[in-house]
């Protein structure tokens, strides 16, 4: 992926005029990887996002040759000086970042080349939806270092499952695109670059066909329904949500504009 800006900033947002958001992390020297600043330059971006009108999809993808190659080791360096409570914070400020960009309510789209290792591969289990260059690499490396997953667990697990999670995390075993959509970790493959592109451009196509409440709300939907026993409550439940969504202004809108054989007003150029 060709470097987009060898400025000082370590992430990039850029905001098209018809909605699309476009996150770069911009530290190619470093492969992409996370430090404190970087982190809470990332959290800024997702909260920009969360609050503005109008952004439809959430695109993430890293300059230089690699996507994120986790954690930086000059930050690590300076963790180990570091006593518990500054640490903590450290790790929380990491899983609250991820945390935001898990919720927020547009669909959220991770681009992977080159590879994403540890927390780079936690980012990319935070996101709805991610495609991979063939080639791209995944690791969880964090027990070869006698540390554990643990801020990213949550999203990873969400991703991927319990006992893949176990295997991953418990062996560090690197692994390849083709592994990594057998896991769910990723959901296409791209041939290269340029069908990466054309993907990505797909990808923002459907969004922009997509009611953006409707895609908020359905996200919440899977978030409150995962794990929950099948019962008369949980049928109680989402009876009331598609109520709710079908008296809602897009919800009479979509409908209309099927009947009436129009794009909804929603739509990109409609």
């Amino acid at each position: 992926m060709a470097d987009t800006d060898q400025g000082a900033d370590p992430v990039l947002l850029q905001i098209s005029p018809d909605g699309t958001a476009m996150v770069t992390l911009n530290r190619p020297e470093k492969k992409n990887a996370f430090d404190e600043i970087t982190i809470a330059a990332l959290m800024d971006v997702f909260e920009t996002i969360r609050v503005s009108d109008g952004i439809r999809v959430v695109f993430i993808r890293g300059t230089g040759t690699t996507f994120c190659a986790g954690a930086d080791l000059d930050w690590m360096q300076r963790q180990a000086r570091h006593d518990f409570d500054d640490n903590e914070a450290d790790a929380r400020a990491l899983a609250h970042m991820l945390q935001a960009l898990h919720d927020l309510p547009q669909l959220t789209v991770a681009l992977v080349h080159g590879g994403a290792f540890g927390g780079g591969a936690g980012l990319v289990a935070a996101c709805d939806y991610a495609i991979a260059v063939a080639g791209s690499r995944f690791c969880f490396t964090e027990v070869r270092l006698g540390l554990i997953p643990a801020t990213i667990s949550p999203f990873v697990i969400e991703a991927i499952g319990p006992r893949q999670a176990r295997a991953m995390f418990a062996t560090a075993m690197p692994f390849d695109a083709a592994r990594a959509y057998e896991m769910g970790l990723i959901q296409e493959i791209a041939a290269d670059l340029d069908d990466l592109a054309k993907r990505e451009e797909r990808l923002a196509d459907l969004a922009f066909a997509a009611a953006p409440g409707a895609v908020a709300d359905a996200k919440l939907l899977v978030k409150d329904v995962a794990g929950k026993p099948v019962n008369a409550v949980l049928a109680n439940e989402t009876a009331r949500r598609i109520a709710t969504r079908r008296a809602s202004p897009e919800g009479q809108e979509g409908l209309a504009a099927f009947l009436e054989k129009r794009a909804p007003n929603w739509a990109k150029g409609s």
